[in-house]
Parts: structure tokens; sequence; C-alpha cells
């Protein structure tokens, strides 16, 4: 068992270093593809998705919904640094980002809301009524 633990020790020890030193080599200026997270539910109603976009502003964001796909645009711009201290660690993602839903069949694409509230946007859509059956009565002729 101690011999078990050791070498779990040492395994966590080098993947530790390697992923440290693997962290601090990549330079500061390197670009990364932004893609905010998103959750999707659909609720009785409604559907809604919920985008976290911390660091933008509303006026960022583009919204649009065209042919059933609803499209999420904007861009998370990174802050201006000037790295004359040395050693600096940039984990903060920057970038363009695009996200593209299909919407279904039943959403009022035309009735979709958005509210940005501390960094979190809310794309409420709205679902059409049910069609019910229509019952036809039949006439004598």
């Amino acid at each position: 068992m101690t011999l078990l633990n050791t070498h779990t020790r040492g395994i966590a020890s080098l993947i530790h270093r390697d992923l440290g030193s693997l962290l601090s080599a990549v330079p500061a200026t390197a670009s990364t593809t932004y893609i905010p997270p998103v959750d999707v539910r659909e609720e009785e109603d409604r559907f809604v998705i919920e985008a976290d976009l911390p660091g933008l502003a509303p006026t960022d964001i583009e919204i649009t919904a065209d042919k059933g796909v609803l499209t999420l645009r904007g861009e998370r711009k990174a802050d201006k640094r000037d790295n004359r201290a040395g050693y600096e660690r940039i984990e903060r993602v920057s970038g363009s980002f695009t996200r593209r839903f299909t919407l279904p069949d039943n959403a009022q694409a035309e009735q979709i809301r958005a509210r940005f509230n501390h960094g979190v946007l809310e794309l409420t859509i709205p679902k059409q009524a049910a069609v019910q059956p229509h019952r036809v009565q039949v006439e004598a002729a």
C-alpha cells in the first residue's frame, strides 16, 4: 500500500510539474478561442438560454434570429498590458465568439427577449400555443 501511495504521489508530482511548466510557457499574447458557456432549458411556455458573458456590456452583444437559427455574437476584449515587471500569467480568455442555436418549430422568433444582468445574458423564447384539434361538423346536403 505504501508503494502504491508513493507511486501515485510521484505521478501526481510529475503531472503537476509538467502542466505547470506548460502553462507558464504559453506566452501572454497567445490567442485562444473564446466560447462562452451556455445553459439551455425548456419550460412549459418558453425556452430559456443563459450565457455567461463576464466583462461585456450589452452593446458588445449582437443577437439575431433568421430562418430558424438564433445567433449570439460578441467580442470579449483583452486589457492592454505592459509587462515590464517580468512574470505574468493570463488565464482569462478574450476574443470574438459566435454561438448558434437551431430554434424549434414552435418557437416564436419574433418574440425573443434578451436581458443582461451581472454578466449573464438571458434569452427567453416564447412557444407558440399548440394547435388544438378542431372537429368539423358534417352537414347534410
